[in-house]
């Protein structure tokens, strides 16, 4: 069973529909729940989850209803924990992300990569998960 996470990054896409393929795709989220708005291609809310606990949830920068869209188009930088960074950065490259830099491994045990989604957005893969586990 994924553990779960109370850490929930947030994004905004011009193109919420265009991004929500992308992560499923290139990296292998997983689809939870997307609500659309009241305009053709909007996105009010979406969950996207990450098979190895936690995930990220998104909505279109510019909303017809309700309250305003969240940060600015590829203004994000995430850090994903993967025990599979090798598969995430095939796939990742298979699906057009853009490299910022490639797979390799650290002086401090990490495996990992950098990319950038369609909209800009930094997407850090990495096997480290941090100084408490």
């Amino acid at each position: 069973m994924t553990p779960a996470s109370t850490v929930w990054p947030t994004l905004s896409y011009d193109d919420a529909p265009a991004g929500i393929r992308f992560l499923v795709e290139a990296f292998g989220f997983a689809e939870h729940l997307v609500v659309p708005g009241e305009a053709d291609g909007e996105v009010v809310h979406a969950e996207l989850v990450w098979p190895e606990g936690g995930g990220v949830m998104l909505g279109s920068s510019k909303r017809s209803a309700g309250e305003s869209g969240g940060s600015a188009q590829g203004s994000a930088s995430i850090y994903v924990v993967t025990a599979n960074p090798d598969e995430v950065y095939a796939r990742a490259h298979a699906a057009g992300a853009v490299e910022v830099r490639g797979l390799r491994d650290e002086d401090y045990g990490s495996r990992g990569f950098i990319v950038r989604d369609p909209e800009g957005n930094t997407w850090s893969f990495g096997s480290y998960r941090g100084a408490s586990n």
